[in-house]
């Protein structure tokens, strides 16, 4: 929970001063900030406040799982070689190279899938993500 709602959570504290009392106060405080003054003069450090961080990552498991993936496989530099022999015209595309192409997008999409799951983050629908499938 970030400090601003852990803050928002509690009521305010209010205390009432003379407009005497609140020039002094803020004349006292210069550049900083109010609160931020006020607070440094309490009986507890306020920067030793703890925060609890919250992971994003649903599931680490996964995450584990495709880095091994991405550890056993070779499919960027693989990818990468593709693309320069299509460019140059020098890639004959016979069934068993477009076999091995539709397997690399197959493992790629699945990666990215399973990445999403572990952010906990919903896939937007594809009509491109059926053509690797």
């Amino acid at each position: 929970m970030s400090e601003k709602k852990n803050r928002a959570s509690c009521p305010p504290l209010s205390v009432r001063l003379s407009q005497e009392e609140r020039e002094q106060l803020e004349q006292a405080a210069g550049d900083i900030p109010l609160g931020a003054f006020i607070r440094s003069f309490l009986p507890f450090d306020p920067t030793q406040r703890k925060r609890k961080l919250k992971s994003p990552i649903k599931d680490h498991k996964i995450i584990a799982q495709i880095l091994a993936m991405l550890g056993q496989s070779r499919i960027s530099s693989n990818l990468n070689q593709i693309a320069k022999a299509l460019s140059s015209d020098s890639l004959l595309v016979t069934p068993d190279t477009e076999e091995i192409i539709q397997e690399a997008c197959k493992a790629i999409i699945q990666m990215r899938d399973m990445l999403m799951r572990a952010l906990n983050i919903k896939a937007q629908e594809n009509k491109n993500d059926d053509a690797g499938r």
